[in-house]
């Protein structure tokens, strides 16, 4: 597991290897991943959207934005958690991501970003 804090915003990620499976003729390489956002701070937060970099060690990165996770834009009042999951196929036994959330601070009105350390996707049996 890999964390870091940005302004009182504690993000924690998970990661599982789930499997091999073939699709166009290519053999893909499925991860899971299970992300944890922590509210430190004293004020109430809300995800907003994302962006992800997405490192494939046979292709080129994978740039991916969009509004909130997996279809919500949780808010987080000072003490609360939320989780979800998600996942990614790579071409490759061997990647990683990293990227941000872009959040409002209810208080201040302004708008912050809370960075999502890089994490490892790696399969178990590659690995040496």
């Amino acid at each position: 597991m890999v964390s870091q804090i940005t302004r009182g915003i504690k993000i924690s990620v998970l990661t599982s290897f789930e499997g091999t499976y073939f699709k166009n003729y290519k053999i893909h390489f499925a991860f899971s991943y299970e992300i944890t956002i922590e509210n430190h701070s004293k004020d109430s937060v809300q995800l907003i959207s994302r962006h992800w970099e997405i490192f494939d060690s046979l292709n080129d990165t994978e740039f991916v934005d969009g509004e909130g996770v997996v279809g919500k834009k949780p808010v987080l009042k000072p003490g609360e958690s939320h989780t979800y999951s998600s996942g990614c196929l790579l071409s490759s036994p061997f990647g990683s991501m990293k990227g941000y959330f872009n959040m409002i601070n209810f208080t201040t009105t302004r708008s912050f970003r809370v960075m999502v350390p890089t994490f490892k996707l790696s399969t178990p049996f590659a690995l040496n």
